[in-house]
């Protein structure tokens, strides 16, 4: 079963994003990845635990839906990897991880099932037409 894990960004004030949560989900030797600025209100546990550490982080959405935007693939080592990044890019924090099912891919979208350590669930990724990087994550419960 393939590996998610859901990293925070904390990037220093020069960068060209601010602070954000990584979205990671292990597609044979990558890792695909969508930038979240937002966790989506059934994540609440996920953004409780970064705000330990980083009181700074941004507030939890009101909804179950949030902007992602998709960045290029990651190298596999992020599903374990927690520390300073290279480049002056900040630094990353494990927030949550656990395994999921596709449902449905299409380029279109992505449907996938969740079962992790604090974030479960059914989350579906939708590309914003006429957009190749601007996506929204939806998320409810499993069934």
């Amino acid at each position: 079963m393939p590996r998610f894990v859901l990293l925070y960004h904390d990037c220093p004030p020069h960068y060209a994003r601010p602070s954000h949560w990584d979205l990671m989900l292990e597609d044979g030797d990558v890792l695909r990845t969508w930038a979240l600025e937002r966790l989506p209100c059934e994540w609440h546990a996920a953004q409780s635990r970064t705000a330990v550490v980083h009181a700074g982080c941004p507030p939890i959405s009101e909804t179950n839906e949030v902007a992602a935007q998709q960045l290029g693939d990651h190298r596999r080592d992020y599903l374990e990897y927690e520390g300073e990044m290279s480049g002056d890019r900040g630094s990353v924090s494990r927030v949550a991880a656990g395994m999921f099912t596709s449902e449905k891919d299409s380029p279109a979208g992505w449907q996938l099932s969740l079962i992790g350590d604090i974030v479960s669930g059914v989350v579906v990724l939708r590309r914003i037409p006429l957009s190749d990087v601007h996506w929204t994550l939806s998320c409810s419960p499993a069934n």
